[in-house]
């Protein structure tokens, strides 16, 4: 199956590029103690995002740096580095959804991806290029379930945030730690020291090794370009948060 033209963009190149999808939803898992006490059986949920015109479109981005990013409007939902990512991330592809398991210090989250398009077949379709990009980074696991099964999973639209009970096909006792929403903004105030933030366990990952980061900062300290880069960093930085 082919996207349709007027969708897409051309997929392989020989060189990594950033690349962006539009999805119709994002759910995160909530663990036992999160949900809400009046559901019946486990109390897992999905806290389920939609795109909509008052909360903003969500997107999917692959960077040429290889980072992972889901965005709405000027909010980070989540973000990560893909490098080393087959040490703590797991992917499940079906039709027009990823289901991601992330493992960070011992602690598991479940996100989901629903992706958009003009039609399912079209959405499907953008899912796979997406599966196609990931493949570069952590290998992804091709789904099957029943029909019964599948549709279960959640869709109703109405808010931008909304709680529906976890399917029957997901896992149901994983301990995570909801993440919620950051806006670029407030990262600025955080890393400029004019805020105090906790910042969800998604942001304690580094994927670089302590031997490798000592090497990369000793280069970094014997390079005399490098006080200038710093400087316009945090000059940027400031922008950003105003």
């Amino acid at each position: 199956m082919e996207c349709e033209a007027s969708d897409k963009e051309p997929v392989k190149h020989k060189e990594p590029t950033t690349r962006v999808w539009k999805l119709k939803r994002y759910g995160r898992f909530l663990p036992n103690g999160k949900a809400k006490p009046s559901w019946k059986g486990t109390g897992c949920a999905w806290k389920i995002f939609n795109s909509s015109e008052s909360s903003g479109q969500l997107d999917f981005s692959i960077l040429a740096s290889a980072h992972l990013l889901i965005s709405q409007g000027q909010e980070l939902l989540e973000g990560f580095s893909l490098l080393d990512a087959q040490s703590f991330l797991k992917v499940q592809h079906k039709s027009d959804s990823l289901l991601f398991s992330i493992t960070v210090k011992g602690e598991i989250r479940l996100i989901r991806l629903q992706f958009d398009g003009r039609t399912r077949a079209v959405a499907a379709c953008f899912c796979k290029e997406a599966v196609e990009r990931l493949q570069d980074y952590v290998p992804v696991e091709e789904h099957m379930t029943t029909r019964s099964a599948a549709e279960s999973t959640p869709t109703e639209p109405g808010a931008s945030t909304q709680e529906t009970q976890a399917p029957e096909d997901e896992p149901r006792a994983a301990p995570t730690l909801p993440i919620e929403a950051l806006s670029i903004k407030q990262l600025a105030q955080y890393f400029l020291g004019e805020r105090e933030l906790s910042l969800p366990m998604a942001y304690h990952q580094s994927t670089l090794p302590p031997k490798d980061l000592e090497a990369l900062l000793r280069l970094c300290l014997l390079d005399s370009d490098f006080p200038a880069f710093v400087e316009e960093v945090e000059k940027k930085i400031k922008e950003i948060k105003e």
